[in-house]
């Protein structure tokens, strides 16, 4: 829906930290010749358990240990008619760098998908603290954290349905919550309060710099003031149109 295609037969598809190697499956199974890699090994290893399930022996799926940082190592992958890196530029520690280097793998008329943490200003950089803080704390002060977190997001919701004269004290749905979202609640929390590195950007900021790379937006997605993801679309624009718009 988002690359406006039903489906990615013949289509070199790039898996830019590709964690589980989950996403990189789907796209495989929707026909595209699938090249994912991640820094972590251990994403790498079930990565390639899943297309071992799969797709065993298949040569249109390529799995590499690599980081997204490492300009030598994505200059030798090659370019991609779809560039996907979901959630993942965000937490290398060096966003900017990492958003222009995948610019490289994207050939002309292809697409980059990505999504980057929405800047909202003191909450994000207060949230940035706390992650920093836990990942630096033994596990005690950890365990103390994730309790705390819970019980403000927690606090918040029961404030919410109150406010708006529902019953505050109907907990959330914690089992169709995992099926939706894929992961625990305990571990949605983790993942939350200790994703670090951590960094944000302004829907606008993402755009100006891939405007000034040679990339037309196609599609937009905000989350408004929340802490959440916005989403992108990009293409990247023939030379010949690159060259009229400087």
């Amino acid at each position: 829906e988002w690359l406006g295609v039903s489906d990615l037969k013949g289509l070199r598809f790039a898996d830019v930290g590709c964690g589980s190697g989950l996403f990189s499956l789907a796209a495989r199974r929707l026909g595209a010749r699938v090249h994912s890699f991640d820094f972590d090994p251990q994403s790498v290893g079930c990565a390639r358990v899943l297309r071992d399930r799969y797709f065993r022996g298949d040569t249109d799926w390529m799995i590499d240990e690599g980081s997204v940082l490492d300009t030598a190592f994505i200059q030798s992958l090659g370019t991609f008619d779809v560039v996907y890196s979901w959630g993942v530029l965000h937490h290398t520690g060096a966003m900017w760098q990492a958003m222009a280097n995948v610019t490289s793998l994207v050939a002309e008329g292809g697409k980059l998908f990505i999504s980057i943490y929405n800047d909202v200003g003191v909450p994000s950089q207060r949230w940035t603290s706390i992650k920093r803080i836990y990942c630096k704390s033994p596990s005690p002060v950890q365990g103390i954290m994730l309790v705390t977190a819970g019980g403000y997001f927690l606090g918040k919701r029961i404030l919410r349905r109150a406010f708006n004269f529902e019953n505050p004290l109907v907990l959330p749905d914690f089992a169709a919550r995992k099926r939706t979202r894929g992961m625990s609640v305990f571990h949605d929390l983790k993942d939350w309060v200790g994703g670090y590195p951590y960094e944000v950007a302004k829907p606008e900021g993402v755009f100006d710099f891939y405007k000034a790379r040679g990339f037309a937006l196609d599609r937009l997605m905000t989350c408004g003031a929340k802490h959440a993801c916005n989403q992108f679309v990009f293409r990247r624009l023939p030379s010949e149109a690159r060259s009229a718009a400087d």
